[in-house]
Parts: structure tokens; sequence; C-alpha cells
């Protein structure tokens, strides 16, 4: 097993049409109004931008995000990562009830040095710091779409 590697799956139901959170997740430098993890969001051109996160360790993330595939016929938005995390990032987005069913798949390996050190002792706390942003990111975009 490489403990550097994590694969991420959440699954959210919103109360809200899939193309209307296509639309919001589309606009990623609007994400840190709503999200309180992604601190800021720096357009490198129009098909990147530079990403800090931070949940609750005390440490931040830099991850230069490029857009590679945004289907809105299809419900997806995808995107290649690199930084102190190399990978990728989907979303994909169903009809459900009468909202959305929007799957998160990540698969990254860390690139941090430090986080790199601390792989084994360390995966379970950042598993769940993964596991604590995304709750907030949920709550954040349910009540963005709420407002719109």
């Amino acid at each position: 097993m490489d403990w550097c590697r994590y694969r991420f799956r959440c699954v959210w139901d919103l109360p809200a049409p899939p193309d209307a959170v296509h639309r919001v997740l589309e606009r990623g430098e609007d994400y840190p109004r709503w999200w309180p993890q992604v601190r800021e969001v720096v357009p490198v051109d129009g098909a990147s931008a530079r990403v800090t996160f931070r949940s609750l360790l005390p440490y931040d993330l830099v991850v230069t995000v490029r857009a590679r595939r945004q289907d809105r016929g299809a419900g997806v938005l995808e995107a290649a990562l690199e930084g102190d995390l190399d990978g990728w990032s989907r979303w994909t987005l169903l009809p459900h009830g009468g909202g959305t069913r929007a799957v998160y798949e990540q698969e990254v390996e860390v690139r941090r040095p430090l986080m790199r050190r601390l792989a084994v002792p360390c995966r379970p706390l950042f598993r769940a710091n993964h596991a604590l942003m995304m709750r907030a990111g949920r709550r954040g975009l349910a009540a963005r779409l709420a407002a719109v």
C-alpha cells in the first residue's frame, strides 16, 4: 500500500436541480464564499486556478486546479490537481428525487514533504480532516443553493 495515496468518495443529496448545482460548482472562484475550508482561489488562466485549502489541521494545502472536463449535459465537472496534492477530482451530478445527488470523487497523492513523512501515523487524522472539510462543503453548498 502506498500510504501517500488517497481515494475519496462522498455523496451529497441536495435540494436543487442538477443544472443549478452545476452552475454553482463550475464557478470555482466563488468557492471561498460558501466553503469555509477553501481559503483562496487565484485564477492562473482561463482553465486553471491556484487554490488554497485549510481544514481543521494547522496547515495549508496549495494546489493548481486545471479544468479537464465540464459537461453540463452529462453532469460532470472534472479537474486535474497539481501541487501539494497531485491527481484528479470529479463531480458527477444526477437527478435524485426533486433535487440532485452529487457524487464527489478524488484520487490524489500527497506531495507535501511533511505530510509524506507523517503518512503512516497520521493517515487516520488526514482522512478525518478531509471528512470534516467535505461535511462543511455540503452544508455550505446547500445554503448557497437555497440563497440563489
